[in-house]
């Protein structure tokens, strides 16, 4: 079984100059999942781009917290509807190809 790798939340925070408060706000509406392990809060490695992106989202561009849940639940409604379009392709290809 693979070893699960986590980041701590405060390295994070002062890493990407955020409170702590923003992280647990995107807990709280579902776009990243803090692991409590023992009195410490981590985030798995496999979500630090999704950070990244949300970070960059809330400095830069001056987005709050329900704006980026936006923006994070529509690109992941492109990307199921490309993988949908993929398949549709697929299948045409096969119905062609007869």
């Amino acid at each position: 079984m693979e070893k699960q790798k986590y980041i701590l939340i405060k390295t994070l925070c002062v890493q990407y100059k955020v409170e702590i408060s923003f992280i647990k706000e995107l807990d709280n509406i579902g776009l990243i999942e803090i692991e409590q392990i023992e009195e410490d809060e981590f985030i798995h490695e496999e979500r630090i781009d999704d950070l990244e992106k949300m970070i960059r989202l809330y400095h830069e561009l001056n987005v709050n917290i329900e704006g980026i849940d936006i923006v994070f639940n529509l690109l992941q409604k492109e990307i199921q509807l490309k993988a949908e379009i993929k398949e549709l392709q697929n299948r045409l290809d096969f119905y062609e190809s007869r």
